[in-house]
């Protein structure tokens, strides 16, 4: 089992997604597989480099098993994700390479590949 520590995050799991769902459905351009994980292009408008920073920092200290490079090129934001060499770490990264196009039932594929989701009582 894998685990997703948000007990100390700015948000909830479902505020998370709904990011998710914003950033993708207004500045998405294409994902792609690569050797390693997947890509995120998107569109290089103001601020969207720094919103996939900070995002890719939030979704780093709660899922350690993700590694992010974000990089800015020819107008393009370039977000690369890539997991550790784990199975479940694997089918993780295909949810989130998914989520780009289906965002809804992200929640409940994720936990049904065994992603355990802890967050703060309140939230």
């Amino acid at each position: 089992m894998l685990v997703c520590d948000m007990t100390a995050a700015p948000d909830t799991p479902e505020q998370r997604l709904d990011e998710y769902r914003r950033l993708f459905e207004e500045h998405l351009i294409a994902r792609e597989r690569t050797g390693r994980g997947i890509r995120f292009r998107l569109r290089a408008e103001p601020g969207v480099a720094a919103w996939v920073e900070d995002l890719a920092a939030r979704e780093k200290s709660c899922c350690a098993f993700f590694t992010f490079d974000v990089t800015e090129t020819d107008g393009q934001v370039l977000w690369d994700c890539t997991v550790t060499d784990d199975e479940m770490a694997r089918a993780v990264l295909e949810e989130f390479y998914r989520l780009a196009a289906e965002p809804g039932g992200a929640m409940e594929r994720l936990t049904a590949e065994g992603l355990r989701i802890i967050t703060a009582p309140e939230h």
